[in-house]
């Protein structure tokens, strides 16, 4: 992606969900949010997941979104109080994290894989690898699946290699 191209911002959603996606959205809707004709790649896994073009994997649990994670670099960026989710550096996105939470009252919550939850924002921080880098990419989670050891623990592990 050149500097010049400008991504997409997207809102967090309170009611749960992400610039034009919510929680509970149908594949069809998703698509349709997105402005694609049908759904991105299917990809096999725990979840149903779909990839799409713009940086933007989906996933779904019995057939209705419940988690949407953006890429560090191609997906849409996103602002909680005006820090950026996506690209940066995994320190500072923790550092930002652990801060916002320790002045909004936020649920801290370490995943298995090291990432870092803001469990009733539904948000947790990933890091990817971007060529020699590591650099943040937000997941949305509806709230269940970071409550509940059961999902936490089989959370969408979006890193296996491309």
């Amino acid at each position: 992606m050149s500097a010049g191209m400008e991504r997409e911002v997207w809102e967090m959603r309170a009611e749960g969900g992400v610039g034009p996606l919510w929680f509970g959205m149908s594949p069809a809707e998703v698509a349709e949010a997105l402005s694609v004709s049908e759904p991105g790649a299917q990809v096999g896994g725990p979840y149903e997941q779909e990839d799409f073009p713009s940086g933007v994997k989906a996933f779904y649990d019995a057939g209705k979104l419940a988690c949407v994670a953006l890429d560090a670099v191609t997906g849409p960026q996103v602002f909680l109080a005006g820090f950026p989710l996506a690209g940066r550096d995994p320190a500072e996105g923790h550092q930002f994290l652990l801060d916002h939470a320790a002045e909004h009252g936020n649920w801290v919550l370490y995943t298995p894989d090291e990432s870092l939850s803001l469990t009733d924002l539904g948000l947790l921080l990933r890091s990817q690898q971007v060529g020699a880098a590591r650099l943040t990419r937000p997941l949305f989670v509806k709230e269940e699946w970071l409550e509940s050891q059961y999902y936490r623990d089989r959370l969408p592990l979006e890193d296996s290699p491309s």
